[in-house]
């Protein structure tokens, strides 16, 4: 064996001869993609990557918008985002004129005071009536009419009341009627309850009779009113399911009068329900119920609303 070369040149050769290689092929390769490139056209061909958008997301230049459709509205506006009430009733505006008030009591002369009704002149307002146990016709009212005022709100409509807790006593009968009459209401209506004998039991409407006298003329609601009352007797027995009075109506569950001022000066559709009588036992005990109330709060507010829908 001959020692004239290092024992490890052949390893270093063949180093050399698989760099001298892959130096080769570099210009292949980059030759190759230049072809493709050519072939398959510039980058920017390509359709972008959509954007997703998140809710509450803006736009990249940071003005704080949200992202808009072509027609400029904003993509993820909700339907209220104009702060217009939703529902079926939206555009309807009802006014509850809960019966008496419980300060009556302590204001016998201001509610003794005579207005005029139209056909004669009447007391401003009364106590009203109450159970046997003293639970008062005006505390039910309120509170009926404030379970009434929250369903009609949720279905859209604007609610406004007669009173509420806001007055020492009243008002007369003559301002519950302007109050309907301001708000240019599509509906009023009048929440009592009876103060009849025991043994009269169930719920009436009552209608307004014509009237064309001194400062009244009802004489453009009176057909309204009756196609108001008649839902709310059909509404107010599905949801409660009381009977109508025994005692009142002919089972008809209506009644025609002219000796109410709330209803002869009402130039808007108007009605009042007497939801059951107080003074008989077994009535007295749906009324001083809580979730009696509640149904009927109910059966007003599906009255009102079939009313109104037509």
């Amino acid at each position: 064996m001959s020692y004239d070369e290092p024992p490890t040149a052949p390893r270093r050769l063949a180093r050399s001869n698989l760099a001298i290689a892959a130096a080769a092929l570099v210009p292949t390769a980059l030759a190759g993609w230049l072809v493709w490139e050519a072939m398959s056209g510039p980058a920017s061909s390509a359709p972008p990557p959509k954007a997703v958008a998140l809710p509450g997301a803006t736009t990249p230049g940071g003005d704080g918008k949200s992202a808009a459709t072509p027609d400029g509205r904003p993509s993820s506006a909700p339907a209220s985002a104009s702060g217009a009430p939703r529902g079926p009733l939206a555009g309807k505006v009802i006014v509850i004129d809960p019966g008496h008030n419980p300060g009556n009591f302590s204001h016998s002369r201001e509610i003794n005071k005579q207005v005029d009704i139209g056909t004669n002149r009447k007391e401003c307002d009364t106590t009203g009536t109450s159970t046997n146990a003293g639970y008062t016709e005006a505390e039910f009212t309120r509170d009926v009419s404030q379970r009434l005022r929250t369903l009609l709100r949720g279905r859209g409509a604007t609610v406004e009341f007669t009173w509420d807790g806001d007055r020492a006593w009243g008002p007369c009968v003559d301002e519950r009627a302007r109050i309907g009459n301001k708000a240019k209401a599509d509906a009023v209506v009048s929440v009592h309850a009876d103060g009849s004998a025991r043994g009269n039991r169930g719920f009436h409407v009552i209608l307004p009779a014509l009237v064309k006298a001194g400062g009244a003329d009802n004489s453009a609601i009176v057909g309204p009113s009756r196609a108001l009352g008649e839902r709310l007797v059909d509404r107010f027995a599905r949801a409660t399911g009381s009977a109508r009075s025994n005692y009142v109506g002919d089972g008809t569950g209506l009644d025609v009068r002219k000796d109410l001022g709330g209803l002869n000066l009402s130039t808007v559709p108007k009605v009042f329900i007497e939801c059951g009588n107080m003074r008989d036992s077994g009535d007295a005990a749906l009324l001083t119920n809580p979730a009696w109330r509640q149904k009927a709060a109910q059966g007003i507010a599906d009255g009102i609303g079939t009313f109104l829908k037509g």
